[in-house]
């Protein structure tokens, strides 16, 4: 990891503009919780609706989708990432860099809200609050992997990892049984079942999310790394 690198992308990430954004996401998942807490009905259920599908299933997927293409992808777009190439860097060490600030920060941001409203909803009745937790950071590093390579793929990674977040993750991912084995957020939910011991109908076994969520992190900053590097060498071209 090096400092610098890091410095200059945390700057540019928290900018005025993408840093309100950062900052709406959270804020919407307190609101809809403190209102939610004020409603009748089943404690359980509705834990495990909001911190399931709204935050696992849509918002901790669009958190990590600003975050991980805002470390490189703009870079990319305006050009400045040349001078970054320019250093006497190694490539993975750039994109391993940007990648520890683009989990980094989608762990506060998606981390502690997840915590706050969980207790705010349930308490720390069966451990969901905590579950949820665990299971947020794990596919907040998921996800700000996948949307970083995205970054550097392609010009068009908002969008296209927008369509999956929405598309993929909040739609297919919850309501087609046969996709969902196939989604970080189930494997996330897994998660969140072995760490609360709650039934949360999860999709596949701890042991098989926790392979996928890690092998989709390092195979994302691999290929990263490969396509970064082909970049630097169009350049020099």
């Amino acid at each position: 990891m090096n400092p610098t690198v890091a410095r200059l992308t945390l700057r540019g990430l928290l900018g005025r503009r993408r840093g309100i954004l950062l900052l709406v996401v959270p804020a919407l998942l307190l609101l809809v919780s403190a209102i939610a807490s004020g409603t009748e009905g089943s404690e359980h259920t509705l834990a495990t609706r909001i911190l399931g599908q709204l935050d696992l299933g849509t918002l901790v997927p669009i958190l990590g989708l600003v975050v991980g293409t805002g470390v490189i992808a703009t870079e990319i777009d305006d050009g400045s990432i040349v001078y970054l190439l320019a250093k006497p860097l190694p490539r993975w060490r750039i994109v391993t860099t940007k990648l520890a600030v683009a989990i980094g920060t989608t762990w506060v941001l998606a981390g502690i809200p997840t915590l706050l409203c969980g207790l705010l909803l349930i308490g720390r009745e069966d451990g969901i609050a905590l579950g949820y937790t665990v299971a947020a950071l794990a596919s907040g590093a998921a996800y700000s992997a996948l949307f970083l390579l995205l970054g550097v793929v392609t010009r068009h990674a908002v969008v296209a990892g927008l369509g999956y977040a929405l598309i993929w993750e909040a739609l297919i991912g919850n309501y087609v049984s046969g996709a969902r084995t196939l989604s970080i957020q189930q494997w996330g939910r897994a998660v969140a079942e072995t760490v609360s011991g709650a039934d949360l109908s999860a999709e596949v076994s701890v042991g098989v999310a926790a392979t996928l969520l890690l092998t989709v992190t390092v195979a994302a900053a691999v290929l990263a790394s490969v396509k970064l590097a082909g970049l630097t060498l169009a350049a020099e071209e």
